[in-house]
């Protein structure tokens, strides 16, 4: 059966393909629906909490596993590359919370908008970008979604709705307002998810720019994914109040299992009902990341690795998906093995093809920084040697 779903969701099992979420909807009308209950309950704020059960399909389960293990594969990959030095500068990966990626592009369309922080490579991939492109831009190469020039802290894929990947700590949040600002000054129906973690949950800009969503009725729902430390700053020792889904006070606010697939799902499809209608809306993916949170944090010092072995044992998203699978009888774990066998062998390739673009011209130096043909000239430290003319 998971054979025969997968074939149409991807007839081409050695071709690389984004994230299977848009076709697994298409093949999920001719399969029989499944009603799931969330691993743990909603905790509402200032509002009446979505019901725990959730409609899915064997179809959104199969390509859900299939999505989230290119994602852990991939991020897996990075971590290599990195210490291979052919990453360079910051990256931050993203394993253990694939969950929220996934569970979040499964309740909106690519005409909503998502704007988030650094950590950033599977939520581009959620949106439709492509694993060459990916790496590409990771290795700093011309067929980068940013052209390589972004890095992996900068993907970026507008013709999706996703609009970055921001490194600086909470400055992703007015932004995002501004998406959804516009969204509603052109009437479009859509809602933006306005990603940041829990150590920009204390940044001023991100109350002023709440404030002013709820003055408008922004179509807005900030996302925090509390992975519980900000950078190697427990949350606890950061803010007073921890319970992130309440600091909006007047605003309504939702605390939502991160670990669970469906359980995103059934938050963030809520939430989109209610921005459209009442305005913004915090949601708290309690969820964890298993590396460090950058690659030059071991990740160790602050925390036990018993403790980051309990989340993998007890909690680990891609392993709750696989037991769903199971019990449910639409695969077998050989081949869902089988299915983990050949995303290895797709994210090598994409390696392979994204080494083999070149890196950027070094022409390319200041196009994108200011307008073209503004007639600025960059002189020499003397200041009498035109040192080039900036397109």
């Amino acid at each position: 059966m998971a054979a025969a779903i997968l074939r149409r969701l991807n007839p081409t099992t050695a071709t690389l393909v984004a994230p299977l979420l848009p076709l697994a909807r298409a093949a999920s009308d001719s399969t029989s629906p499944l009603t799931i209950e969330t691993s743990l309950p909603f905790f509402p704020h200032n509002i009446d909490p979505p019901s725990r059960t959730v409609s899915t399909t064997p179809a959104e389960l199969l390509a859900t596993f299939r999505t989230m293990a290119l994602m852990r594969r991939a991020e897996i990959a990075a971590d290599s590359l990195y210490k291979a030095k052919l990453i360079r500068g910051f990256c931050h990966l993203y394993d253990g919370q694939e969950a929220v990626a996934v569970g979040m592009e499964a309740a909106i369309t690519r005409r909503d908008a998502i704007i988030t922080a650094y950590r950033d490579h599977c939520l581009y991939l959620a949106r439709g970008g492509t694993l060459v492109a990916a790496f590409a831009e990771l290795m700093g190469r011309v067929d980068g979604c940013s052209r390589g020039k972004g890095g992996s802290m900068h993907f970026y894929k507008k013709d999706a709705g996703f609009f970055g990947g921001h490194g600086i700590v909470g400055a992703q949040v007015p932004l995002g307002c501004g998406l959804a600002f516009a969204q509603r000054y052109r009437k479009e129906g859509t809602v933006t998810f306005d990603l940041y973690g829990d150590g920009a949950a204390n940044q001023g800009q991100l109350f002023e720019a709440l404030n002013m969503a709820a003055l408008w009725k922004l179509p807005v729902i900030l996302v925090c994914e509390n992975n519980h430390y900000g950078m190697g700053t427990a949350e606890w020792r950061a803010s007073k109040s921890a319970a992130y889904y309440t600091r909006g006070d007047y605003v309504p606010g939702l605390k939502v299992d991160g670990m669970d697939f469906l359980a995103v799902k059934q938050a963030c499809k809520f939430a989109k009902e209610h921005v459209l209608e009442n305005g913004p809306i915090i949601l708290e993916m309690d969820t964890y990341r298993y590396h460090g949170h950058s690659m030059s944090d071991p990740g160790s010092t602050y925390r036990t690795r018993d403790e980051i072995a309990g989340i993998r044992q007890e909690r680990d998203p891609i392993e709750r998906v696989r037991k769903l699978i199971l019990a449910h009888d639409l695969a077998t774990a050989q081949e869902l093995k089988d299915m983990e066998k050949e995303i290895r062998k797709e994210v090598d390739i994409a390696i392979a093809k994204a080494k083999e673009s070149p890196m950027p011209d070094e022409s390319e130096l200041f196009k994108n920084v200011y307008v073209n043909d503004c007639g600025l000239e960059s002189f020499g430290v003397d200041r009498k040697v035109v040192r080039t003319v900036l397109p």
